[in-house]
């Protein structure tokens, strides 16, 4: 069986996803994406990932464009053919807890013995050691410890999480691009390396200026709600029909602003007349702006707005976003038969490239799908293959 490629970019590297939850097949799912041969080794036994219904719209997001095969890695036989599909791997990507991969016997160091050149990528809650080492991790603890949560929400609301499993999100797409640099490095040195990232890790790092707003000037930022914490006015106004956002720091854009909306008298007024003055009453001024906001629809004022070269934009709900043109020429929304489910949709890939896109070319597999195949492609036989069948291994 022809094996369908998403793209000719990483079609050269076969990946072992050990992964479960969130992070790990996020990590995974970069991969597959962009064409590798990303094999996703599941459970034996019956068994639904961390509770996901398999055909649920998660778990068939989550893991197009992979092959899946069933292992039993506690069983020593297990452990032989891994190591066997480890030969001839270039990356394993795992997120189990930092003891486990140890326990079961395949940690990096034990699969570098069989591979130099693997590169092995490790997504944990808090580390691979510290004193947070070996507890358990999820992406809202993650939140609330890297302090996403303190400056999300309306000021005194109290901690509010965001929307999505940014941790999650975040730590699956740096330990992509760390494999993929190990991978780059590679072709130097000829040798593998381990790559590491927790959600606690990969949550401060998204916190950018916010977190260098305490490195470098010490301040401690507050909740802003819907307005920029520093760049004043960007933020949330009413309008004749709903809400908009508009985004005009700086004097420049704060001048098209208030021409825009046919208010010059903002612009020079004494206690909006600096960026400085409009942060420190930052209040009064969103009120004068929404005042005038609210006298046309949003999109009259989107079409204003925009004439004067005005970042702004409506505030969607899902399926508004998926109805906007131009989320719909940018096809956000990539289709894909499913033999479960039938035509479908999932997202697709953010990154366009000229040559080697990326795109949906297989969808989730079902559990233990391509074992036979995968065995064969190691050199095991059809009545070696039996065997393991008979013995549960596979």
């Amino acid at each position: 069986m022809t094996r369908p490629v998403a793209s000719q970019a990483l079609a050269r590297f076969k990946v072992l996803d050990l992964t479960r939850a969130r992070a790990g097949p996020t990590c995974a799912r970069q991969l597959a994406d962009w064409g590798a041969d990303v094999i996703k080794i599941e459970m034996t036994a019956d068994s639904v990932d961390m509770g996901r219904d398999r055909h649920g719209f998660d778990f068939q997001n989550l893991h197009r464009n992979k092959r899946s095969m069933t292992l039993n890695l506690k069983d020593p036989e297990g452990l032989k053919v891994f190591k066997r599909l480890a030969r001839t791997a270039d990356v394993i990507v795992e997120n189990y807890r930092p003891d486990v991969k140890f326990r079961l016997g395949i940690d990096y160091e034990s699969i570098k013995a069989v591979n130099p050149r693997i590169v092995y990528g490790s997504i944990s809650g808090f580390g691979q050691d510290g004193p947070y080492r070996d507890r358990p991790g999820f992406d809202q603890i993650a939140q609330g410890m890297g302090g996403l949560m303190w400056v999300t929400g309306l000021p005194g609301q109290g901690p509010v999480r965001v929307g999505v499993p940014i941790a999650d999100l975040s730590a699956g797409m740096y330990c992509a691009m760390g494999i993929l640099v190990a991978l780059l490095e590679r072709e130097v040195s000829g040798e593998g390396q381990w790559v590491r990232t927790s959600l606690l890790e990969a949550q401060i790092a998204m916190l950018d200026f916010q977190a260098a707003r305490w490195l470098i000037a010490k301040e401690v930022p507050p909740q802003a709600g819907n307005d920029h914490p520093t760049g004043i006015p960007t933020g949330v106004f009413p309008t004749k029909d709903g809400h908009m956002n508009i985004a005009a720091s700086g004097q420049h854009m704060y001048k098209r602003l208030c021409t825009a909306l046919g208010a010059e008298h903002l612009f020079t007024h004494p206690d909006f007349a600096t960026e400085k003055l409009r942060s420190q009453n930052r209040k009064a001024v969103n009120e004068a702006i929404g005042a005038i906001t609210r006298t046309k629809t949003t999109r009259e004022w989107i079409e204003l707005l925009n004439a004067q070269g005005v970042p702004c934009g409506p505030i969607y709900k899902m399926d508004e976003v998926f109805a906007d043109p131009q989320v719909k020429h940018l096809g956000m929304a990539a289709p894909v038969h499913s033999p479960a489910l039938g035509d479908i949709e999932v997202l697709r890939h953010a990154v366009d490239m000229t040559r080697t896109p990326a795109r949906i070319a297989a969808p989730t597999p079902e559990r233990g799908e391509h074992t036979d195949e995968v065995l064969r492609e190691i050199g095991y036989s059809d009545q070696e293959i039996a065997g393991l069948r008979a013995r549960k291994v596979v």
